[in-house]
């Protein structure tokens, strides 16, 4: 298990292009109806305090050995403290362990940006479900679209 902590701190070399996993559209529904609505080509989240949305679970199988990365364009407004994307990796009997974006925080007001949330999954890691979220750490607007989940072998 050591191991494993290790491997998510570990700067590991990238071998090949991403794959595509998942894409969401808004045909796809999120999780977390409560303040979400579809709006530009994505969808629009109001948070009047600290919360997390949870937007998607994809299950997933066969991905070891690879950076998993959580991509989305988002934009803002008046958000006060901040909001970023959180990825949780669930492995059969070890548990649920995340990645969070707190280094690509965003508050205020901002027009469209893509942010990345990455997991690394060094041989025999298996994931067997892979939840995305948004966790907003306080009040404000965001505007999530073209999520995707990626797949890029280590070397």
């Amino acid at each position: 298990m050591l191991n494993w902590f290790k491997s998510l701190f570990k700067r590991q070399g990238l071998a090949g292009p991403a794959k595509t996993v998942w894409a969401f559209n808004t045909s796809s529904q999120p999780i977390t109806q409560d303040g979400v609505s579809v709006d530009q080509n994505g969808w629009r989240i109001d948070s009047r305090e600290k919360r997390t949305v949870r937007l998607f679970e994809v299950p997933v199988s066969g991905i070891e050995q690879c950076q998993v990365t959580y991509r989305a364009q988002m934009k803002t407004a008046n958000v006060d403290r901040g909001t970023y994307l959180e990825m949780w990796c669930r492995f059969p009997s070890q548990g649920e362990f995340f990645s969070k974006g707190l280094h690509h925080s965003v508050k205020g007001t901002t027009g469209w940006a893509s942010y990345e949330t990455p997991f690394y999954l060094m041989k025999g890691q298996r994931p067997d479900l892979i939840k995305l979220n948004l966790v907003c750490e306080g009040a404000g607007t965001v505007w999530i679209k073209e999520l995707e989940l990626l797949q890029t072998p280590l070397e």
